[in-house]
């Protein structure tokens, strides 16, 4: 299988390293720097970006008058253009990090391979939300309900697997830990 051969040529510790520091890199950066600037504008509500479970016309329509054309234009040019860039970091970082993890456990060349997508398929989802978001910062104030309804489905969705992966990663890294200390634990026994 071609994705199955593609995770496994590149899950070397140092690529998976560089990913995970540069996909954090740019997520501190969204989180320190244009996030809270995008949200100075907005009176305390909360950009679109950060709320997992969706929102509405309504809501969209407020935050927008409330960023006004200079919160719009520092949604429009500064946050987005790092929220381009992260969903790929994650995507693939994340993606090599479980299958890294996967590959020590010996678990890689089963079914579990599959959950190393769950990090890229939550990144496809995140570059339709950036892409709904830019339509409607470019549209407001005639915003169409179909692209609101449709970008807050891609937030929930892109949220959602982003929360499974996490679970999954959690699990592997418990068990991971617990491998090696039964394994570091025999060694002292014997």
């Amino acid at each position: 299988m071609m994705m199955r051969k593609l995770i496994e040529n590149n899950i070397a510790g140092k690529k998976v390293l560089i990913f995970f520091l540069l996909s954090t890199a740019v997520y501190l950066v969204m989180l320190t720097i244009t996030i809270p600037r995008v949200m100075s504008f907005s009176g305390g509500m909360i950009i679109l970006d950060m709320m997992p479970t969706g929102y509405d016309a309504a809501y969209v329509n407020g935050l927008f008058a409330k960023l006004g054309e200079p919160g719009r234009h520092a949604y429009l040019f500064g946050q987005i253009p790092f929220d381009l860039a992260f969903p790929a970091l994650y995507g693939i970082g994340f993606c090599l990090m479980l299958a890294w993890f996967l590959k020590k456990l010996g678990k890689l060349n089963g079914f579990l391979i599959y959950l190393c997508l769950l990090p890229i398929i939550a990144g496809l989802f995140d570059y339709c939300e950036n892409f709904g978001i830019i339509g409607m910062l470019i549209q407001f104030p005639e915003i169409s309900t179909t692209l609101i309804q449709t970008t807050s489905i891609f937030s929930i969705l892109k949220s959602g697997l982003a929360s499974i992966y996490f679970v999954v990663l959690i699990v592997v890294l418990i068990t991971f830990g617990l491998n090696l200390l039964t394994h570091k634990f025999r060694k002292n026994r014997d």
